[in-house]
């Protein structure tokens, strides 16, 4: 890490900036040689019941377990805290639900309120601290207050993303073994309701763990029929619960288990702390996001997915601000105006969403008309996580928003940033196509195949040393072994995150995409990840997938798969002319581009990532399965009949 603190002084001196690097160096520097006294002091920035005076130990795992001597209660941090400090008429929660045609607000004090009486419901259902619950809900304000009600409790919740398929959640009603499962009767996607009872009956059907309790909550879009005996109606439990106190935990009792793809198709619960968890999303809220209480923050994501526990729920709670739960899309509920829309209404100050919904914005308004009906003014940063933020999309929305875009990268299993722009500590000189530099607690490192650290500019496998900084993953549930075999094994003294990349020599880190899309043309190594910059900055491209096909001469070539901008009109042989021209020109004469096809929608999961393995799958002839997580099942037919076809 002195490589990049150096490196950056550099760049310091060499761009005049010196005020630029102070304060996250100070911070950055400390958190590596101090990290016991670094930690230490973020913790004690949080209402604990017991202040921990231990902070790391690493005896019983390498990853560590942080504050292990502490006690606290995640949902009193995150609300009876507040109360107690006056933030009581403070909105906690704004919901928006352009699907429904429904808003609404609930403060701080009235979160406490219907959390601490759901917290007693459950109770009364025999939940107690440990349990587990299977929280299987749509984007409305219940689903928050049941994470927030087992939290309270000391129990153990998993949320599952509403409408996964009975199979999937059945998968995962047997692993975590929930003592009770809180449910919707519905959920919504633009204009069609889901109806989720039946997928989840079908599901505790297929369960071999028999769940004695089944909390439902009505929606008036869908009324769903009750198991007598196991199924209860969320209103008429309210109303024969009382409110209950939060229960102490220790800081490594487990928070939430949430659950991940894995290469076996078995997935795996990712287990976060308490303690480590609440003090990490502490800390980024204001060191990464410039988040102060009473600030508007809009993490435009799902409570499924890990953005959705971190920056939807406990990490704009925990720090006093407004967090808000929308019920939408970033186009078609109405128009590619939504997102600016909400901002103009909420005053929001920082927006957080996957490059993906930027893309879908910029493909229905590319010049950014719909922008120009909304006033922006409250906006000072974006935030972009959970793909890759290639260049294009970087400067179409640096261009169209006028607004600071910060690509920043982490995963499910670190649950809060990796790198990004420190921008509540520094606002960084920004690189498209960069996360900027590491956060506090993560020291990482650049290594070869071999495990040899390799210098500024070469790519490789992207690894962070161990102990890792807390608020990262504890474990596997229910399999200690698996921790070790997916990420420790590789790299002995690291945590492998699967994904390449480079650190320039400014120590800028560049995430390149997995290391399995890297493809092997003629024994070179080409990053197909480098490629979509190029092939997406061609001016008729909104968004593109890129992957490697076989071929028997070259070992493997790129494919290209194109969506065009709205209005947007060429031949698909002019397009991969052009687009063969733009690869030699920027890669060189090796990337050699086998096809470029021109399609109408590329297949994705519900958290918009590309289902590029599968994509490579269906192209090579290879085997896949199709998850239960994708959006929309008919775009593979578009894939499959472009291959049969060519």
């Amino acid at each position: 890490m002195v490589i990049i603190y150096l490196a950056l002084i550099e760049y310091e001196l060499m761009s005049h900036a010196t005020s630029y690097f102070t304060s996250y160096f100070t911070s950055y520097e400390q958190s590596l040689t101090q990290p016991a006294l670094f930690w230490q002091q973020q913790a004690e920035r949080l209402p604990w019941f017991k202040t921990p005076r231990h902070p790391v130990n690493t005896s019983q795992s390498p990853t560590g377990r942080w504050f292990e001597d502490g006690e606290m209660n995640t949902c009193y941090m995150v609300l009876d805290h507040h109360v107690l400090n006056g933030r009581g008429d403070q909105v906690a929660i704004y919901y928006d639900s352009p699907v429904t045609g429904t808003k609404s607000s609930v403060t701080y004090s009235q979160l406490l309120q219907q959390v601490s009486l759901f917290a007693g419901a459950l109770r009364n259902q025999g939940v107690a601290k440990g349990d587990r619950v299977v929280i299987y809900m749509p984007m409305v304000v219940e689903s928050a207050i049941a994470m927030l009600a087992c939290a309270r409790l000391g129990a153990v919740h998993s949320v599952v993303f509403g409408g996964f398929a009975a199979a999937e959640l059945a998968v995962r009603i047997d692993d975590a073994k929930p003592a009770a499962i809180v449910s919707a009767s519905c959920g919504i996607e633009v204009n069609k309701v889901i109806a989720y009872k039946p997928l989840l009956d079908e599901a505790l059907k297929l369960a071999q763990h028999k769940v004695k309790s089944v909390v439902v909550l009505q929606r008036p879009q869908l009324h769903a029929a009750l198991q007598a005996g196991r199924d209860q109606d969320w209103v008429e439990l309210l109303a024969q619960a009382h409110k209950v106190n939060a229960v102490p935990v220790k800081a490594t009792d487990p928070l939430y288990i949430l659950y991940t793809s894995g290469t076996t198709g078995k997935p795996k619960g990712i287990v976060r702390d308490n303690g480590g968890h609440a003090v990490a999303l502490n800390y980024s809220m204001k060191a990464v996001y410039n988040m102060n209480a009473g600030d508007v923050f809009w993490a435009a994501s799902d409570v499924g997915w890990v953005v959705g526990h971190s920056y939807i729920i406990y990490g704009p709670l925990l720090a006093g601000c407004t967090t808000i739960l929308y019920e939408g899309k970033p186009v078609m509920t109405p128009d590619a105006g939504a997102f600016w829309r909400v901002v103009e209404e909420y005053k929001v100050k920082a927006i957080f969403s996957a490059p993906t919904a930027f893309r879908a914005i910029k493909k229905e308004d590319p010049t950014g008309q719909l922008l120009k009906s909304y006033d922006i003014s409250s906006l000072e940063t974006v935030f972009m996580a959970g793909e890759r933020l290639d260049p294009p999309t970087y400067d179409w929305a640096l261009a169209t928003i006028g607004r600071p875009v910060v690509d920043h990268w982490w995963q499910t299993e670190t649950g809060w940033p990796i790198c990004a722009n420190p921008v509540g500590l520094d606002n960084l000189p920004a690189k498209a196509g960069s996360s900027t530099v590491p956060i506090a607690g993560y020291d990482l490192c650049i290594l070869s195949d071999t495990g040899e650290i390799l210098e500024a500019n070469k790519k490789g496998n992207i690894v962070i040393k161990l102990p890792l900084p807390p608020g990262c993953l504890i474990g596997i549930w229910g399999d200690d072994s698996r921790l070790n075999n997916v990420y420790l094994k590789e790299f002995s003294g690291y945590y492998s995150s699967g994904d390449g990349g480079y650190r320039d020599e400014n120590g800028y880190v560049f995430i390149m995409g997995r290391t399995d899309d890297v493809i092997n043309v003629s024994g070179h190594r080409l990053s197909t990840g480098e490629m979509e910059e190029v092939v997406g900055a061609h001016d008729m491209v909104a968004e593109c997938a890129v992957v490697g096909v076989k071929d028997e001469l070259k070992g493997q070539l790129p494919m290209a798969l194109v969506l065009l901008k709205a209005g947007s009109i060429i031949d698909e042989t002019q397009l991969g002319k052009e687009i063969m021209a733009m690869l030699r020109q920027k890669i060189g004469p090796i990337a050699v581009l086998k096809s470029a096809h021109i399609v109408t929608r590329l297949p994705k999961t519900r958290s918009g990532k590309i289902l590029r393995k599968i994509i490579r799958n269906i192209a090579n002839g290879d085997d896949y399965v199709v998850p239960s997580t994708i959006d929309d099942p008919a775009s593979l037919d578009e894939i499959r009949k472009l291959v049969v076809n060519h």
